[in-house]
Order: C-alpha cells, then sequence, then structure tokens
C-alpha cells in the first residue's frame, strides 16, 4: 500500500503461531513492528481457563503495531476440529449438522458459536469447510464436510457462515478448490485430484463459487494438485488461486495459504520459497503456524523479492489492500469478568438444537 514500509506490507500478509499459553516476546516485538498481520492459536495456546484466553488474544491486540488491528484466528469448526473445549460450544461433525440441521438452525448456530468466540478476541474462524465428502478413503476430511451433495454441503456451510459473520467473526471457507476427494493428507504428503473439469464444475467448485456469489470474507488454499486444473498445488498456482478464483469464480475476498510448513509444501519448498510463490499465485494471506523463524524467512523471502521486483510489489500491495480491510472490518473486540461469562453462556436455541442431536 503507498506509503506503508515495505517490510510492514510483506509482514502484513504473514499470520503465525507460537508456543505457549502466553504472548511470546519476540513474537510481540514482530507484532509491534508490523512484520506480522495476527495470530493463529491452538490447543498448545489455550488452557480452560476463559479469562486467560480473552488475556491473550488481547494481548495479541495490544502488541500489533501495523496498519490495522491484527486478524486473531483459531480452527473451531466442531467434531474433531475444535482448539476451544467448554463452555465454548461442543458442535458435532459438520457431517452430522449437515444431515440433520435445516439452513435457519445452521445459521444460528454459527452466530452462537461467533458470539462467545467474539467475547473470547478472536477475530477470524478457519472454518466452514466447503469441501464435498466424496471419498470414503480421504484420511482428512471425512465427516468435517457437511454432505456428499455438493448443493447441500454448499447450502448448510453457507448458513453456518453467515451466523459467525453475523456475531462479528470472519468465517473462512476452506479447502479451495476441494480437499473432499484427496486420498492423502496434506499435512503429510501432496494429494491429488485426477477429476476432470466437468466433474471438478459440478462437484468440488460449486460450494466455492456459490461463496464466492455470496461474497464470503475469506477462503483457504488447499495444497492439494489437480492436474485438470495445473500441474502445481493450489496454493502456489496461478491458474487456481487468481484465474480461476478471481476471473472466473469472482471471489473478491481474501485468499489465505494453508499452513506451509506442512509437508505438501514444506518437503518441497522452503519457507521463503513457498511465500513468494504463495503470493505470486494469488494468495493473499499465508499461514505459518508454529515456526517463529519459517515466519521470519517467509517476510524476508517477500522483502527481498518486493525490492527487486516491481510487478511483485504491487501483488503485495493488492493482497494488503485486501488483508487490511479485512482487520478493519472485523478488530479484536475481547470481554472481561461477568460480560465475558455472560457472552460465553451457551444461547438456549442452540442448547435445544444441540440436545436434539445428541
Amino acid at each position: 500500500m503507498p506509503g506503508v514500509a515495505l517490510r510492514e506490507l510483506c509482514g502484513g500478509l504473514v499470520v503465525g503461531g507460537f508456543a505457549g499459553t502466553s504472548l511470546p516476546g519476540s513474537f510481540a516485538r514482530r507484532l509491534a513492528a508490523g512484520e506480522l498481520g495476527g495470530a493463529i492459536l491452538f490447543a498448545r495456546n489455550l488452557t480452560p481457563d476463559v479469562e486467560a484466553t480473552a488475556e491473550l488474544c488481547d494481548s495479541i491486540g495490544r502488541a500489533s503495531g501495523g496498519a490495522a488491528p491484527p486478524i486473531v484466528s483459531v480452527d473451531q469448526e466442531g467434531g474433531r476440529v475444535a482448539r476451544l473445549k467448554a463452555p465454548v460450544l461442543s458442535l458435532p461433525p459438520a457431517a452430522v449438522l449437515g444431515a440433520r440441521c435445516d439452513e435457519a438452525e445452521l445459521e444460528l448456530l454459527g452466530a452462537a458459536l461467533g458470539v462467545q468466540l467474539a467475547a473470547l478476541g478472536f477475530t477470524m474462524d478457519y472454518a466452514p469447510v466447503l469441501d464435498v465428502h466424496t471419498n470414503p478413503k480421504n484420511p482428512i476430511i471425512g465427516d468435517r464436510a457437511f454432505s456428499s451433495d455438493p448443493d447441500r454441503a454448499a447450502r448448510a456451510a453457507l448458513a453456518f457462515a453467515r451466523g459467525l459473520e453475523r456475531a462479528g467473526v470472519s468465517p473462512c471457507g476452506k479447502h479451495y478448490p476441494g480437499h473432499g476427494d484427496t486420498a492423502k493428507d496434506s499435512h503429510l504428503d501432496l494429494p491429488s485430484v485426477d477429476a476432470g473439469r466437468e466433474r471438478l464444475e459440478a462437484v468440488e467448485l460449486l460450494p466455492f463459487r456459490r461463496a464466492a456469489e455470496a461474497k464470503l470474507p475469506a477462503l483457504m488454499s488447499a495444497h492439494v494438485v489437480y492436474p485438470a486444473l495445473d500441474a502445481t498445488p493450489a496454493t502456489l498456482s496461478r491458474r487456481v488461486a487468481t484465474d480461476l478464483l478471481r476471473r472466473e469464480l469472482g471471489f473478491g475476498g481474501v485468499l489465505f495459504s494453508d499452513d506451509l510448513e506442512m509437508r505438501a509444501i514444506a518437503d518441497r519448498f522452503g519457507p521463503g520459497d513457498s511465500a513468494v510463490l504463495a503470493v505470486e499465485a494469488g494468495c493473499d494471506a499465508l499461514l505459518v503456524c508454529s515456526d517463529e523463524a519459517a515466519q521470519g524467512s517467509a517476510v524476508e523471502a517477500l522483502v527481498h523479492r518486493a525490492e527487486r521486483d516491481g510487478a511483485f510489489r504491487a501483488r503485495c500491495e493488492e493482497a494488503s489492500q485486501r488483508v487490511v480491510a479485512l482487520r478493519r472490518r472485523f478488530p479484536p473486540r475481547p470481554l472481561r469478568g461477568g460480560a465475558l461469562r455472560g457472552a460465553l453462556a451457551p444461547r438456549s436455541e442452540a442448547v435445544a438444537i444441540l440436545a436434539r442431536l445428541a
């Protein structure tokens, strides 16, 4: 962005994780310098003490010195991907919700969860899953998807997303352009989906097309190869992350990379190279979820490339404009004391729905 120092411009595209239940000084200093756009928290960072969680989220906001409030994010899908425990709503897997709840109930559950996340100070939930579950041997998606039917998966996921957004938390749909038909876990290896373009259009891409039409604020890429689209993993493919997503599907929000430390990418590229390739392809924000040194390498590589390549700097400026707009739209607002406890009390309507599903 014009007038923003290059290191802050590039650093603001990286969202990082850290170890421990308090904000490390090294991480805080990079937030203060504008060299990180925010944080992602995992179970390793969280305790049952909700006041401590709100304090941790607040400390991220206080430390941030960038062009906008930081992203404070978490994976809270429900089922087996839920970093936060009680009193935060314990949702069943998306497959159960998609099969047994109507869209109004799904929106209500999304809103009930969103109110709790916002009260703790989170600004983004990496949910809902927009993948279509079509491969029973899939080791990583399975019941995280709302349905094996593309239309149902799209309707259910986007209803849940509306609830989160209504509560002041940005949803982030994943994993574009579809991880539901893989036979490998991209945390461990690079999967491939060998379906033809016609099948991709009818199944995998349908929920993401609907998400673009609904103006979902954010999507997350998949570290998956789709030979019908490109021989390069989607996260690093301009054909997938720009030509298809922006020009054909019409998506106008922020595209997050999945974690660049996952082995599907990290076994093939270092953090600096993958960061440059992902931004060049069309990712706007980069997740580097554990290693602070890798986060630093990613920022250094982005800065180095932008210093010598005007077109790449322009791409970073475009990405930054989207990311900063998202950060300003969803600022962290953690509550404390009685206000926090009140916001965390489950809404009776949500409790009734979950009781029916039990």
